[in-house]
């Protein structure tokens, strides 16, 4: 159970909540929804115990389970299977076993192999005790319906990407949340902030069935209708413009007919409200002729100001990022090629002979299963890593602007001013305020470090980079994710707009038919194919 009073966050001096009292229970699956900057990330992360609120008091009862956005870093030499295994402390149990057994082969003396026969029985005692090779089973399951196959547990985390790592995290909290018995998922609380990203369509299918009949608590921050659908049976909505989060003791189908009928209220109220004002106006102009009802009109003409003033604060408009990419550098008929692009971590190879002609205003979507390399590829286009083999040819004119989805284009220890400032250092000073301006980041938020912003916020300070950038190249690796609905808009019409070059990587169908490819390249064969819809059934599968 958590529970909060009088809470209060702010981003600097921006109020996020305000004396905010909210409380998580067993059985409780709660959606905290808003819009992208409200605090929703900052929220969760206070309620996990990982950040210190601006005024308040948390408590909590029981085991707490907090994927965060970004995936932890921690020892990245163990296997996915070990962090995995953490969650219940089996994989510690599990290697002084391997290590214990060892000894009793190698001890020669007899006392000291029966000495080892005994701590290698007491650690079988604990082993099972906290479930043993069933509870090691089940953690296999819960990876392969999280798209984690056998394969990919045994590898080291430091060889995996970071979709890969951040569904290990999810397996490791899912996997503590399922252990029955003290401790077990009746006394965990869940907070997962976009638990979707980087799953494909079974497995989102799979943890919406779990976090269904998951009897603990839940919050969870998703901008997958579909799961916020399915799952919560309270919502909490934080209202960036009022600084409250209002709580709603509702499924999503009922907050949703709810919220629709607050605002039909609200526009009957302004409505009336200017109406009101209306003719406390016309009657002060009225009064206002005759110098003895000077001081009433006056009086009058005050009450209609402030009934208006009253009521835009009570109805702020909330306001959307205007994102359109760049016109593009002029630049010759190809220019991007890549040849023979071939990438392994360690012993495991990624995918081999890879050939891309990327031709000027051509659409091409890179589509693969989990782990197949499309991020990779795109890290290679970018320069960001060098491949094994092959090589990408710049062609005239090339300008690439590149799209990350763990955001790894923005210095997080840098302020959001100077990531765009670092991006356009020949633009003038008013042009880069202006465009962040159009991206929502103004005043001193500018001064905020980008590893403070949410993960919405991260990815319209990335897309403001791209904006800035004039590149007729985009690599983009799954631009809409994280976005609230609005901004998600957005940025599917920046590319229906786009009229440069596309690479992109995404489990998005709309996001391909905003983007109409013509081409798609299909790894880990690094195969090249005509785009068709028969394609599109493959998009949230891959």
């Amino acid at each position: 159970m958590i529970s909060a009073s009088g809470l209060e966050l702010r981003a600097g001096s921006r109020i996020l909540l305000a004396d905010t009292s909210l409380r998580v229970q067993p059985g409780d699956r709660v959606g905290l929804v808003g819009r992208n900057g409200a605090g929703k990330t900052t929220t969760l992360r206070v309620l996990a115990g990982e950040g210190e609120p601006y005024g308040g008091e948390i408590t909590s009862h029981g085991e707490i389970g907090y994927l965060p956005q970004d995936p932890r870093e921690g020892d990245l030499s163990i296997t996915a299977k070990d962090r995995v295994l953490s969650a219940r402390g089996l994989d510690r149990i599990l290697r002084d076993m391997e290590k214990t057994q060892s000894e009793m082969a190698e001890f020669v003396d007899d006392s000291a192999r029966d000495k080892a026969i005994r701590k290698y029985g007491k650690l079988e005692e604990r082993f099972a005790a906290r479930g043993g090779y069933a509870a090691e089973g089940e953690a296999g399951r819960i990876c392969s319906n999280l798209g984690l196959p056998d394969g990919v547990l045994q590898q080291p985390l430091s060889t995996l990407s970071g979709g890969q790592r951040r569904r290990v995290e999810l397996a490791r909290i899912l996997f503590a949340a399922s252990e029955t018995g003290p401790g077990g998922a009746s006394n965990t609380t869940l907070l997962l902030d976009e638990p979707t990203n980087h799953l494909d369509a079974d497995s989102i299918n799979w943890l919406r069935d779990f976090l269904k009949v998951h009897d603990g608590g839940l919050v969870v921050i998703s901008h997958d209708v579909e799961l916020i659908d399915a799952v919560v049976n309270k919502v909490w909505y934080l209202d960036a413009a009022r600084g409250v989060a209002d709580v709603y003791n509702m499924n999503w189908q009922r907050y949703q007919e709810a919220r629709a009928d607050d605002e039909k209220r609200r526009r009957r109220e302004r409505a009336n409200a200017e109406k009101k004002a209306a003719t406390l106006k016309a009657q002060a102009d009225k009064l206002g002729a005759k110098a003895t009802k000077a001081v009433a009109a006056k009086n009058m003409a005050r009450r209609a100001d402030q009934m208006i003033a009253e009521l835009d604060e009570d109805q702020p408009t909330e306001r959307t990022a205007k994102i359109r990419f760049p016109s593009p550098a002029p630049c010759g008929s190809t220019p991007m090629t890549a040849r023979g692009l071939s990438k392994s971590y360690g012993s495991l190879e990624i995918f081999s002979g890879v050939d891309l002609a990327v031709d000027r205003g051509s659409k091409v979507v890179v589509l693969g299963f989990n782990g197949a390399g499309k991020t990779t590829l795109l890290r290679l286009l970018a320069g960001m890593e060098t491949p094994d083999a092959g090589e990408v040819q710049p062609g005239y004119g090339l300008r690439v602007g590149y799209y990350a989805q763990e955001h790894e284009t923005l210095d997080t220890n840098a302020t959001v001013w100077e990531n765009i400032r670092t991006v356009a250092p020949e633009t003038s000073e008013q042009e880069l305020r202006t465009l962040l301006g159009a991206f929502l980041f103004a005043g001193e938020q500018l001064q905020q470090p980008a590893g403070t912003l949410s993960g919405g916020e991260k990815t319209r300070l990335a897309l403001a980079g791209l904006v800035s950038s004039a590149a007729n190249v985009l690599l983009l690796d799954e631009p809409t994710n994280n976005l609230d609905p609005a901004s998600r808009e957005q940025v599917l019409d920046a590319l229906r707009s786009f009229t440069g070059s596309v690479v992109l990587v995404t489990h998005d169908p709309g996001a391909v038919q905003a983007l109409e490819p013509e081409r798609v390249i299909l790894l880990p064969d690094g195969s090249e194919d005509h785009w068709s819809e028969e394609y599109m059934d493959f998009v949230q599968l891959a």
